[in-house]
């Protein structure tokens, strides 16, 4: 009975331990992978987004730095904004928010966004956040430096599905095996 109390005790353990881990996972922003703009669809304008950039008050008082977005939904929809800065409006100085109207291809629920930034400041965003015409807002924490010349953000399209998938299959592990320990304890009685 002792063994399978620990048994019992180190899968729970182990599967609330694989949760954390990959929800944390979801939750930082990483080099986007195999991310290329230049596949990016060039479909008609028929959509309007807003999108709220946020920079932080860790970063520099302003920023000469080059910024681009792109984000989109698990279908392939994407929409791409090669240049966000103008030095000459002040865009994305310390401490304050930008927003901004873009135009794309519509999309289903947004779940990815990426940045990407160009120049020799460092500017360091706060959030990101997208309206949508027929989707409930998305907001994309960052509160890092957005490294240079890569594309850098977020996906939960692919990340999430799989995380969830990966989590049901050892929920119903744990599950199984739980069944063997309430059969064997039976037995045992």
């Amino acid at each position: 009975m002792v063994s399978t109390t620990r048994l019992f005790t180190l899968l729970c353990f182990a599967f609330s331990t694989f949760l954390a881990v990959s929800e944390s996972k979801l939750l930082e922003p990483h080099a986007a992978e195999s991310f290329n703009v230049s596949l990016i669809q060039k479909l008609g304008a028929s959509c309007s987004y807003t999108v709220i950039i946020s920079t932080s008050c860790s970063s520099s008082r302003y920023t000469r730095d080059q910024i681009s977005i792109a984000f989109g939904d698990a279908y392939g929809n994407q929409i791409y904004a090669p240049r966000l800065d103008d030095p000459s409006t002040k865009t994305f100085e310390q401490c304050s928010s930008d927003t901004f109207e873009i135009n794309g291809p519509c999309t289903y629920q947004i779940c990815y966004v990426y940045l990407y930034r160009s120049g020799p400041d460092g500017w360091i965003p706060e959030s990101v956040k997208i309206y949508s015409h027929d989707s409930k807002a998305v907001t994309f924490p960052y509160n890092t430096n957005v490294p240079e010349s890569i594309w850098y953000g977020f996906n939960y399209c692919n990340s999430a599905s799989d995380s969830n998938a990966l989590a049901i299959a050892l929920g119903r592990i744990v599950l199984i095996l739980l069944g063997f320990i309430v059969a064997g304890t039976t037995l045992l009685l």
